[in-house]
């Protein structure tokens, strides 16, 4: 016997007449509502990602102080047949974000420079600091768009805040 051909039941086609999907407007809404907060986002991020980089310089080169003080303490000079008592603090260029150099090193000073790691984004940042009889210098300078630096202490953020 041959069989009918399939017709589907009219309050089947009732229940699913209405059922649609997102609409093309409703997706492009989404889609500018998440491009807007993402501008927004996405620069702020950029800036606390810089400034932890930046407080690894910083508390690098205070590290390094420390050391090298007590350096000082035990030998009565910074210097060690013409460079800083103490070997420069290891660097890992895929790890690091800036590295810290000893330099210039006397019985009575020294000068410390952290140097960013362009493979981190931090090239255009530099921070000195100088360690004399005098006291204690600290600088920065800053050639990245959109931060101030100052010559007087270390720039710790983009409005030239410093620590």
């Amino acid at each position: 016997m041959p069989r009918a051909p399939f017709t589907p039941d009219p309050a089947w086609r009732r229940c699913h007449a209405n059922q649609a999907g997102f609409t093309l407007i409703e997706l492009m809404i989404a889609v500018v509502v998440l491009a807007i907060l993402t501008t927004i986002a996405y620069p702020t991020y950029n800036e606390f990602i810089m400034r932890s980089r930046i407080t690894e310089a910083t508390s690098g080169m205070n590290d390094f102080r420390t050391r090298m003080e007590q350096y000082f303490q035990d030998n009565r000079t910074y210097a060690n047949a013409g460079a800083c008592g103490l070997a420069d603090p290891a660097f890992v260029p895929g790890e690091s974000s800036f590295q810290i150099l000893c330099s210039a090193a006397s019985a009575t000073g020294y000068q410390l420079d952290a140097n960013g790691n362009a493979a981190k984004g931090m090239s255009l940042f530099r921070y000195r600091m100088l360690v004399s009889p005098a006291g204690v210098v600290r600088s920065s300078t800053i050639t990245q768009p959109g931060w101030s630096a100052s010559a007087n202490c270390w720039t710790v953020r983009k409005n030239g805040k410093c620590s």
